[in-house]
């Protein structure tokens, strides 16, 4: 079975604002997805049913995002072979600090990337590069965006050169 989907699991529906940029970029980039709403902690054996079976429903790499005792990342990869993708999420408590410690530091065996706070345009595009790796046309995607970027950053200087030249 192809593994070209992308699952967003949620810790809350209140992530839906930052996960909105992971949405726009892998519909951007045609890239299948479902988002779901699962908690580490309310609901963990939806959560860790949900993971383990990824992998048999297509999917090929999952990003989740939680905040505070953001443990929603490590709980999905401790259950997938998948590659899994964490958006620690800004909070009240920390300005998110304790949310990128909660799903950047993993133990040995369950590796989870990990994206700034509220990185969510990151990890749609971490999890396209990852689905990259076996479809060529999704690759050439990423290459056209990645131009896409370095001539806005050319413009922008040569305007400013204009600017400070005038």
């Amino acid at each position: 079975m192809e593994k070209n989907k992308a699952a967003i699991i949620m810790g809350s529906d209140s992530d839906l604002p930052v996960v909105e940029k992971t949405i726009r970029t892998l519909k951007d980039l045609g890239i299948p997805f479902e988002a779901h709403v699962m908690s580490a902690h309310r609901t963990p054996e939806e959560a860790c049913t949900f993971a383990r079976e990824a992998a048999g429903k297509g999917f090929g790499v999952i990003i989740a995002a939680a905040g505070k005792a953001a443990h929603l990342a490590g709980v999905l990869a401790g259950h997938t072979p998948l590659p899994v993708i964490g958006i620690p999420m800004k909070s009240s408590t920390m300005d998110g600090l304790d949310s990128l410690l909660s799903t950047v530091q993993m133990p040995s065996g369950v590796p989870v990337a990990t994206v700034a706070i509220d990185g969510a345009e990151n990890a749609g595009l971490l999890a396209a590069q990852m689905l990259a790796i076996a479809d060529e046309s999704l690759f050439a995607k990423l290459q056209e965006k990645k131009e896409q970027m370095r001539q806005k950053v050319i413009e922008k200087d040569k305007k400013l050169q204009e600017k400070l030249q005038g």
